[in-house]
């Protein structure tokens, strides 16, 4: 999910105690997370709360985060100075003590003994530091504002008006209620994303990501704009495993940005196209990054039924994106990748056939045997080891070290999400017991009068702004406790809103002025960051739409008859290709300012779901009607400038 933090494996610049001691604790988050899936406390006997298991997973993760992560934050280099160690001692005693006497101390809520409270303070003070160290000061100063205002909410009149709550009562709450710290954002990060996690460590130490990658290659290299096609599948295979945005443009936009510069791409556009493709992995299935598994969670569903609500709308995202570079290429006159560079794809199927075999069996564990995700994750996982360890990639097998170090490296990769699932728990705590969190769905609502649209317009600004510079499962989880039940209330279905406001929060990512994956492409490709920026916004236009048509109608998130579902899709992929040439202005041909026009209006027209409104099927009828006459218009007219040449 993120690779910006890594613990010193076997390196010589680090001391041995360090070494075994870090080893110990990401070996042993990942121990954890499994004995916990597959149940191995209840088979000894032991009988664990959810709440004692996730404080023993924070108590390691504190002790891991500041022995690994110094304070200026990026990798430790040499010892940890004494204050870290102290810091990391305390976080884990306290996050320990919480988990030993969590019983105990869970049933005095109201009285706030001494103990439990002390504890409570420690753990929520360091989880905030080892939020800015991990991932920055946006999050903690949206904790920090959230806890002020558990403090003086009272003092508010109206919708915002707070309940009056003690310091030490609000302390000890966000503790040890289930509905803070302790719930399920922590919960899912410690189980579910860790699995999932060790699953793509496991795909990169077996060669996995360079199968995906010189897939798409084979595939892609050929045609024209070849160079961004395979930027868009190949960043869509990883991105849907790290589900990272800012990790995958990293690890994947060193290669594909200057592979499309070469190609023929302006640098600002070779930046977008790798931002917006990045972007899109936290939304494609079947992964979809750890904000997939906390909404399931939310929820309340299984984590199959988001998988499938998701899917239209991915592959709708996907199919801009991968048409836009299309045309942009035809419009400019970019043609192959260079046959040298391109594998032949019988060859990479020969070498790694047994790839796509893993995530097989991670869908028939959620489809077909209906397992938890963590499950599933952990079965793709062995299956993924023993067929590496078997067959190799390319010739090479993986060393049980290489191994084991991915299991290792699993526990330093989950320090930020699980930190920043402490301070998404802190301002969902803020907002159960302070009454704020039905203060604003009461507020939006108001704001938005009886209008719909409007207020889905409302709730997408509010989206992007607050997800302006945080990680993505941060963005989710704050928006899904502040924006999405606003949405509910509305009318909108439960699933429509909780994607709705993910794909906002998303859009964030590249949407200036703060387009965080947009601004890291445009690094690697040397250009202008908010020109790319704009231009990641163009090429990903489908993603500011295609929430509003599931808000309304919800038939592209599979609810629907299958006709209709059916239906939509087709004529969905058909507006794609009208929009996107009056976009890029090139369909077949250059086209002209009215042509434009009329392309992006037929598309408009065929994008419109059959459930949005009475008579919207006739609609659809027109825009067929119209872009079929305008593409026969283009063969055509294409034909006479060819024949005149």
């Amino acid at each position: 999910m993120s690779d910006d933090i890594t613990i010193g494996h076997a390196d010589k610049a680090q001391p041995l105690w360090l070494n075994v001691i870090t080893s110990f604790l990401g070996v042993g988050l990942v121990a954890g997370a499994v004995a916990y899936a597959t149940d191995m406390f209840g088979r000894v006997g032991l009988v664990v709360y959810g709440e004692q298991f996730v404080a023993g997973m924070l108590a390691a993760s504190m002790l891991l985060l500041f022995l690994a992560v110094p304070a200026r934050g990026g990798p430790r280099i040499g010892a940890p100075p004494w204050y870290d160690i102290a810091l990391g001692i305390a976080g884990a005693a306290a996050a320990g003590y919480m988990s030993l006497y969590f019983v105990e101390l869970g049933t005095m809520m109201f009285f706030a003994p001494t103990d439990g409270l002390i504890a409570s303070i420690v753990v929520i003070a360091l989880a905030m530091e080892g939020v800015r160290r991990t991932t920055g000061w946006a999050l903690v100063i949206i904790v920090i504002v959230f806890l002020i205002y558990a403090l003086i909410g009272d003092k508010f009149s109206g919708a915002l008006a707070a309940r009056p709550t003690e310091a030490a009562q609000l302390a000890f709450y966000l503790g040890f209620d289930s509905n803070a710290i302790l719930g399920a954002p922590i919960m899912v990060a410690c189980t579910i994303v860790i699995a999932f996690v060790l699953f793509g460590n496991l795909l990169t130490a077996t060669g996995g990501s360079n199968f995906f990658t010189d897939l798409a290659l084979a595939m892609m290299g050929r045609y024209r704009g070849g160079s961004a096609k395979i930027a868009v599948v190949g960043s869509a295979l990883f991105g849907s495993i790290s589900g990272s945005a800012v990790a995958n443009v990293v690890a994947t936009g060193v290669v594909t940005i200057p592979m499309m510069k070469r190609g023929g791409y302006a640098p600002h556009q070779a930046g977008a196209i790798e931002a917006v493709a990045s972007t899109g992995g936290s939304l494609m299935p079947p992964v979809m990054g750890a904000a997939a598994f906390v909404m399931a969670e939310f929820l309340q569903v299984s984590y199959a039924q988001v998988m499938l609500a998701a899917a239209i709308p991915a592959l709708l995202y996907y199919c801009v994106l991968f048409i836009v570079a299309d045309l942009e290429a035809a419009k400019m006159g970019i043609t192959r990748v260079e046959e040298h560079l391109i594998p032949r794809a019988r060859d990479v199927l020969r070498d790694g056939w047994f790839f796509p075999i893993p995530f097989a069996v991670l869908i028939y564990c959620l489809f077909g045997l209906n397992l938890r995700a963590e499950e599933s994750a952990l079965w793709a996982s062995l299956s993924l080891a023993a067929l590496a360890l078997v067959f190799g990639y390319k010739g090479q097998r993986p060393s049980l070290y290489s191994l084991f170090d991915s299991v290792r490296q699993t526990g330093s990769n989950v320090l930020d999400i699980i930190m920043i699932c402490c301070g998404a728990g802190v301002v969902i705590g803020v907002l159960a017991i302070t009454g704020l969190g039905f203060g604003l769905t009461l507020t939006l609502v108001s704001l938005a009068g009886k209008n719909l649209f409007v207020l889905l317009l409302l709730c997408a600004a509010v989206s992007i702004v607050l997800g302006m510079g945080m990680p993505t499962i941060g963005v989710y989880v704050l928006l899904a406790a502040l924006v999405a039940p606003a949405m509910v209330e509305a009318g909108v279905s439960p699933m429509a809103a909780h994607l709705f406001v993910l794909y906002f929060g998303m859009m964030s990512f590249i949407t200036p002025p703060v387009a965080v994956a947009a601004f890291a492409a445009a690094s690697i490709a040397k250009a202008d960051p908010f020109r790319t920026g704009f231009t990641s916004m163009r090429f990903g236009w489908m993603a500011y739409i295609v929430p509003f048509l599931f808000a309304f109608s919800p038939i592209l998130i599979m609810e629907g008859e299958p006709w209709r579902i059916a239906f939509d899709v087709l004529t969905a992929l058909a507006s794609i290709w009208l929009v996107s040439a009056g976009v890029v202005g090139y369909g077949l041909r250059t086209l002209n300012v009215s042509e434009r026009t009329i392309h992006s209006l037929a598309g408009a027209m065929l994008l419109i779901p059959t459930g949005l409104f009475v008579g919207a099927l006739w609609v659809n009828v027109a825009g067929l009607a119209v872009g079929g006459t305008l593409i026969a218009r283009e063969v055509v007219t294409r034909r006479k400038l060819l024949a005149a040449h």
